[in-house]
């Protein structure tokens, strides 16, 4: 269709635009039995909201499945379910309609395979500290070797809106996928809202956790959380100065950690204490001095004085 005109701009001209459909291809390399295949169409110049239909069929002329939908920007992205009652090795195509405009294309042919089964999604532990190298592991059966997989991490969110906080492209080789990843936490843990926050509402502490899911051949497996929940571990690091700048050496201690659980213990000869594997969110540490009852201090993390009283969070923010 021409696009390139060579008119006087001192006329009124009228130009026609042929509308058309550009392409219409499997976006999946194969239709697995009981899965599903996505196909995608690109047209030019057929209007929003188009109608559209497609109709998936084998060689033999044996009905697969169909979908009738609008075109929206030029483009129309699906899916079609794939029958456990072909044979594999049938050739499956599909045939695009655009009624409204009198046009219509045939897609390419993909066979159809046995189901992909990917299986036993796994962390190599379950719980992370930053920095930690975890290994991400899976079984994918009736994929050749060198198909291209994804893998996808969330943060699990116990309404369901998990956030994604990574994708890493990877192979499947031998019938598995097999990867590492460096855990790290990024958000600032003060916005982690505590037992104490939750309890005004009915609800409880929830620490980070993730899991992740395997995406093979656009099919993404996995969203059940099926990998197991790791769960985010952190850590706390508190140097209590007096007024004069002396560490409070050997004074006893309480840390209200962000689940409400406790931590006790005393201050070495700097004044300073590290505990590891706490639950990360804000705290409270209380100090408890000799003869003056109990004395409420934070820190942020780092190595410096806490003011009093205050509240404070884990390290590493």
């Amino acid at each position: 269709m021409e696009t390139n005109y060579n008119i006087g701009t001192d006329t009124d001209n009228r130009i026609t635009l042929d509308s058309s459909i550009i392409f219409a291809v499997w976006k999946s390399g194969v239709a697995p039995l009981g899965g599903e295949a996505f196909l995608e169409v690109g047209t030019s110049f057929v209007g929003f909201d188009a109608p559209i239909e497609i109709a998936a069929k084998t060689n033999a002329g044996k009905a697969v499945g169909s979908v009738s939908d609008k075109i929206r920007n030029n483009k129309f992205v699906g899916k079609i379910a794939i029958p456990d009652t072909l044979k594999v090795g049938d050739l499956v195509y599909f045939k695009v309609k655009l009624p409204r405009h009198g046009l219509e294309l045939e897609s390419n042919r993909i066979a159809v395979v046995p189901p992909i089964i990917v299986s036993d999604l796994q962390w190599s532990a379950t719980e992370a500290r930053r920095g930690d190298q975890l290994t991400l592991k899976a079984k994918v059966k009736n994929v050749a070797d060198s198909i291209p997989a994804k893998v996808t991490i969330y943060e699990h969110d116990r309404d369901g809106a998990h956030d994604k906080i990574a994708e890493i492209q990877t192979q499947v080789f031998n019938e598995r996928i097999e990867l590492q990843w460096e855990y790290q936490y990024f958000e600032d843990t003060d916005e982690i809202a505590t037992e104490a926050e939750l309890a005004e509402y009915g609800n409880h502490y929830n620490p980070p956790e993730y899991f992740f899911t395997v995406t093979v051949e656009e099919q993404e497996y996995g969203r059940n959380q099926e990998s197991g929940l790791l769960l985010f571990k952190d850590w706390i690091e508190v140097t209590y100065l007096d007024d004069e700048g002396h560490p409070a050496a050997g004074q006893e201690y309480v840390i209200v950690l962000a689940d409400g659980t406790q931590k006790t213990g005393s201050l070495d000869e700097q004044g300073h204490v590290r505990v590891e594997d706490v639950p990360p969110g804000p705290f409270k540490f209380f100090l408890k001095a000799a003869n003056q009852g109990t004395k409420s201090s934070s820190c942020s993390g780092c190595q410096k004085e806490p003011p009093a009283p205050a509240e404070g969070t884990n390290a590493g923010v």
